[in-house]
């Protein structure tokens, strides 16, 4: 049995993120991984989604051109962008671990299961189901989420995000059912492809952590560019027709389609993990953890989307995550986890973000204002023939007005809240005196207009 410093139980952002600095302070770790190195993100996720995205995002470009200096059509080529996006996620899993191994992480692949708080056995696959026993100081838990299944008859029918990423052939015609980000990214990138695309949500709130506002113009833009969005719709079945279709059962009519993509949500990754006998507590929701990350075992932390949190579950909050438990175990800090304010972002027919207090939020307290600019034609937006920008901002009237939050609905709309993260984080608003001069004319120019 081999011993450890720390071992991290998942190979993704969230574990990567704390495997590195613990082994550079010479610590000695193990990272287990059960599925692809890498995780999630870069091999099945916002990585090769984006990715496709680029493709629709080009095509978008010229058609909003089209007259106004640009002539002709431009149309997707699915195996061809497919294709593009394997040459780069086929080398994410071993990349990962060879950049683990040479900077001196051991690695073992496989299923870990806690004996107790300080040991695990972890069956690797491919060495005759083979198990290995380690112990640890102290555990990092990492393992991320997975698609939650739908509870219907005919379930197996249905494919996850997973299998639209990886579609050898576009299908003709796709539901997503679910009215999150998933669904309303991937529907958008079938529909820019050339699928007929119908995207069904159970309630008429879709997307309900952003402004309604500018979620329904969201979807009267993907209504216009022919996606077929039905809300209110319960989904009570699946089963193959006679031309090996699938037949979906609604309270609102029958779907047939070629392929049906289950988005409705996601669920921690905590089965098999024996978390009962290291005495760590869970939730439907995930592993509960104290302001430093700790589970109910003060030895294991839990970290990334694994844990029941209300931060958005992201990539760049799961390395934030990572980075601080490696800081905590080192002894660099001993502070309570502080989260920056959290971008959030649907890469839809428009760019749809926001950050900072919510549009909902500010809505509740007479503490705050809320301005809306209708910026489509703006010289940023009219340059490009955006069809719809609306840049939303939340003032402070207890900070002297002050931008405390803002949400955007544009092609450019991630630039703009990565411009107001950084500000947020440096504790600035767009109309300091201090404030930087930005190019012009760029999005980052258009800031202090908001203000």
């Amino acid at each position: 049995m081999e011993n450890f410093d720390t071992i991290v139980i998942g190979a993704g952002p969230a574990g990567l993120a704390a495997a590195y600095p613990l082994a550079a302070a010479h610590k000695k770790v193990l990272v287990v991984e059960s599925d692809l190195w890498g995780g999630t993100c870069p091999n099945r996720g916002c990585d090769p989604k984006k990715m496709l995205y680029s493709a629709v995002e080009t095509k978008q470009a010229v058609g909003r051109m089209r007259d106004h200096g640009i002539d002709g059509d431009v149309s997707v080529d699915w195996p061809d962008l497919m294709a593009f996006k394997r040459a780069y996620t086929s080398k994410v899993p071993q990349g990962t671990q060879q950049g683990l191994e040479n900077s001196a992480i051991a690695t073992a692949h496989g299923q870990a299961r806690f004996l107790d708080a300080h040991t695990i056995t972890v069956s690797e696959a491919g060495e005759g189901d083979s198990a290995h026993t380690y112990q640890a100081e102290t555990f990092i838990i990492a393992t991320g989420e997975r698609a939650r299944p739908l509870d219907i008859p005919g379930a197996e029918l249905l494919g996850t995000s997973t299998d639209f990423l990886d579609f050898d052939e576009l299908p003709k015609r796709l539901v997503f059912i679910g009215g999150g980000y998933i669904s309303f990214e991937l529907a958008n990138i079938a529909a820019e492809a050339g699928s007929t695309v119908t995207l069904i949500h159970h309630n008429d709130r879709p997307l309900r952590a952003f402004p309604e506002t500018l979620v329904n113009q969201l979807m009267e833009l993907m209504t216009a560019r022919g996606i077929d969005i039905r809300l209110s719709t319960q989904v009570s079945g699946a089963a193959r027709d006679t031309n090996g279709r699938v037949r979906l059962d609604t309270d609102n009519g029958v779907i047939v389609a070629d392929a049906v993509i289950n988005a409705t949500g996601r669920i921690p990754n905590v089965d098999g993990l024996g978390l009962e006998a290291a005495g760590v507590d869970t939730t439907a929701r995930g592993i509960v953890v104290d302001d430093r990350l700790r589970t109910s075992t003060a030895t294991i932390s839990a970290i990334g989307d694994v844990v029941a949190r209300v931060q958005p579950k992201l990539t760049p909050v799961a390395g934030f995550e990572g980075r601080y438990v490696a800081a905590r175990i080192l002894e660099t800090t001993s502070a309570a986890i502080e989260y920056p304010d959290i971008p959030t972002i649907v890469f839809g027919t428009e760019k749809l973000a926001q950050i900072g207090v919510t549009i909902d939020e500010a809505n509740k307290s007479s503490r705050y204002a809320v301005k809306t600019f209708d910026t489509t034609h703006w010289y940023t937006y009219n340059r490009v023939q955006d069809p719809q920008a609306t840049v939303m901002v939340v003032e402070d009237s207890t900070r002297n007005n002050a931008v405390v939050g803002v949400a955007a609905l544009s092609s450019v709309a991630d630039e703009i809240i990565n411009q107001y993260a950084e500000k947020f984080a440096q504790g600035e608003t767009p109309s300091d005196s201090t404030a930087p001069i930005y190019a012009y004319p760029s999005p980052a120019s258009d800031l202090g207009y908001f203000a």
